[in-house]
């Protein structure tokens, strides 16, 4: 009795490590609030994030929303880069928002254009910036993840990047230490580029991000970001062929390999087809995607939730339904 008591005692720190739920599990399938706070200033883009907004989005089935967020713009260009508080106070009540209604959290860090051009010259403000985000939120639960930066591209290559990456993580852990703390690959988040991706040597609570936009002449059809060349991919269809599907998964399971040799769990951050694209269309790839992605236990976030991209209309108020019954599938009764 006395060795099977022993036995018990030592097999309890296993059991309940093995019990903690992976981040798959704690953040599933979400949807990004994209084009709110991550434009110069939240408005500028036409949304306003809304109390209102996220009852929808947690009754609708979501499990997170991740949230983009322009610090750089918000924030002092010489030291201490100081945040402006009120801009603080808004991304905690987005925080309190989403927590509020059972919606887990991702916070990132976007659209910093001025260390995509000069990485060397903006690494001390990026940093310092991070140095004020983590210990304000070091307090809330493991619902809330943070994302080191969305996007890594330009100048900012995968040998500038894998420094700075792992300089800023050495700094939140200086206060969240247990935190889950989400990266990608420079090259927009590429899943190519998830080879390029330097991992710090034994760190943990770190999530692999990538981002999935193929093929872009569908995904991007009219994008007037993009470019004249976007109006002549105009009519391009997804037609859920054997080849198409075929291509995404060589693309998840590409990352799904490397990420199982680092040991990590994957995160599609974004994915989405503009809403020039056809509806039927539309709603066959991200179908597909979402699909894809949780066969292979990846949490995803759609990209997004009431702009260009929406699955949600803010005028109409209510869901594109075809598209939201793609991204979370009804029940069978």
């Amino acid at each position: 009795m006395k060795l099977l008591l022993t036995a018990l005692l030592l097999m309890a720190p296993m059991m309940t490590a093995a019990q903690e739920p992976t981040f798959h599990e704690r953040f599933g399938r979400g949807i990004n609030l994209g084009n709110a706070l991550e434009a110069p200033n939240e408005g500028d883009w036409g949304v306003k994030l809304e109390e209102g907004y996220f009852p929808i989005i947690a009754k609708a089935g979501f499990k997170h929303v991740r949230v983009p967020i322009r610090w750089s713009n918000h924030a002092g260009e010489e030291s201490p880069y100081t945040i402006d508080p009120a801009f603080f106070a808004r991304v905690d009540w987005v925080i309190d928002q989403a927590r509020a209604n059972g919606l887990s959290v991702i916070i990132n860090m976007h659209h910093y254009d001025g260390i995509m051009k000069d990485p060397a010259a903006h690494r001390t403000r990026f940093v310092g910036l991070w140095s004020q985000i983590a210990p304000h939120y070091q307090t809330q639960p493991d619902s809330v993840a943070f994302e080191l930066l969305n996007e890594p591209h330009d100048n900012l290559d995968a040998e500038a990047w894998n420094s700075i990456l792992a300089e800023t993580l050495t700094v939140i852990r200086t206060s969240n230490p247990t935190r889950t703390v989400v990266v990608g690959p420079a090259g927009w988040n590429n899943y190519q580029q998830l080879p390029k991706l330097k991992l710090p040597e034994g760190s943990s609570n770190l999530v692999a991000t990538f981002h999935y936009y193929d093929p872009f002449h569908f995904t991007h059809q009219g994008a007037e970001w993009v470019g004249p060349a976007a109006k002549g991919w105009l009519g391009s269809e997804w037609k859920r062929t054997e080849a198409e599907q075929a291509a995404v998964r060589s693309a998840f399971d590409a990352a799904q390999t490397w990420a199982a040799k680092e040991g990590v769990e994957l995160y599609l951050g974004e994915f989405g087809a503009y809403s020039k694209a056809d509806e039927a269309s539309r709603v066959r790839w991200t179908s597909f995607i979402a699909e894809e992605a949780d066969k292979r236990k990846i949490s995803s976030a759609y990209w997004e939730f009431c702009a260009g991209f929406g699955a949600y209309d803010p005028t109409a108020k209510a869901w594109r339904v075809p598209l939201l019954e793609a991204l979370i599938p009804p029940k069978a009764e």
